[in-house]
């Protein structure tokens, strides 16, 4: 057998990691005909099957997990040596991938983006909006931003954001049809617009506190979203209730658009963290972006 191409190597690691050629294709920039010819190429060479195909998904087969878990972390430390080698260059250079939801992007990471990424323009920012508690590692994230009570002990964690705030909100005219909610219980009576999470399959529960007491209540209503924007939209629309951060509802509750129920229920919590592992050797362009993402007050 023919030694084979390290490319077609690092082809197989991406497609067996992001369990997809279209997805694998468009981070390498290719078609994903070419990429499957590739794929092919190296099976036929190493004689075996790497990979399963149906038309839904792809996973590797016993001789492709074992050659991921072999050549993958060799593939990764490569990596991390070129992306290093950017240090000697006379600005900062490389690309950095992060994942956060939509909400963060915009009123956090954006903000301070703009002006990071004029001053740094040999540095590239990719970000993937994702709802589920993305593995940072296994998805070859250089970091990730969750809230302070999310961020696993391994983990470095940098404050980015100020302490959060929720708040249950609903249109003017909804109201005029429907009481409003006094307690948490209450919203089982309510239209709510709930928000669906990936991680575990299913619906956000609804969470509040006052006091010691602390209570999550799993909402019904016409409309599920996976993003908050949709959410608040749907609320401004009178179609029911939204559980959306504080920020985002306060220039609609100012112009009396929406109206906030339960806020007494509604507490500070951890604001957003950039978070990353605690085993990684930041290059420059990384140290640069998380000084730059650093919350001060």
């Amino acid at each position: 057998m023919q030694r084979g191409n390290l490319g077609d190597l690092s082809a197989f690691v991406l497609v067996a990691r992001e369990r997809s050629f279209t997805k694998a294709a468009a981070r390498l920039g290719v078609s994903q005909s070419a990429l499957s010819y590739t794929i092919k190429e190296l099976e036929a060479r190493l004689q075996l099957r790497l990979l399963t195909r149906t038309t839904r998904s792809v996973s590797p087969t016993e001789a492709g997990e074992r050659l991921l878990q072999t050549i993958g972390p060799r593939f990764d430390e490569i990596d991390v040596e070129l992306t290093a080698l950017s240090e000697f260059r006379e600005k900062p250079a490389g690309t950095i991938r992060l994942t956060a939801i939509d909400y963060v992007a915009d009123t956090i990471l954006w903000p301070k983006l703009a002006k990071f990424l004029r001053q740094y323009p040999d540095i590239k920012i990719e970000i993937v909006i994702d709802y589920g508690l993305t593995d940072i590692v296994a998805q070859r994230f250089d970091a990730g931003v969750r809230g302070g009570e999310q961020v696993a002990k391994d983990m470095i964690a940098v404050r980015i954001g100020p302490d959060m705030r929720m708040a249950v909100v609903g249109a003017p005219s909804y109201f005029r049809q429907r009481p409003v909610p006094r307690r948490p219980q209450d919203l089982i009576g309510h239209n709510c617009i709930n928000l669906r999470l990936p991680t575990h399959g299913g619906l956000y529960a609804w969470e509040f506190e006052k006091g010691n007491r602390e209570l999550k209540v799993r909402v019904e209503g016409q409309l599920t979203f996976n993003g908050t924007a949709q959410m608040l939209n749907a609320a401004l629309s009178g179609f029911g209730l939204a559980y959306v951060p504080d920020d985002l509802a306060q220039p609609h509750l100012a112009k009396q658009r929406l109206k906030r129920v339960l806020e007494d229920w509604c507490q500070p919590y951890s604001g957003y963290h950039l978070y990353y592992p605690s085993r990684r050797q930041p290059s420059a362009a990384f140290g640069l972006l998380v000084d730059a993402l650093r919350y001060r007050n």
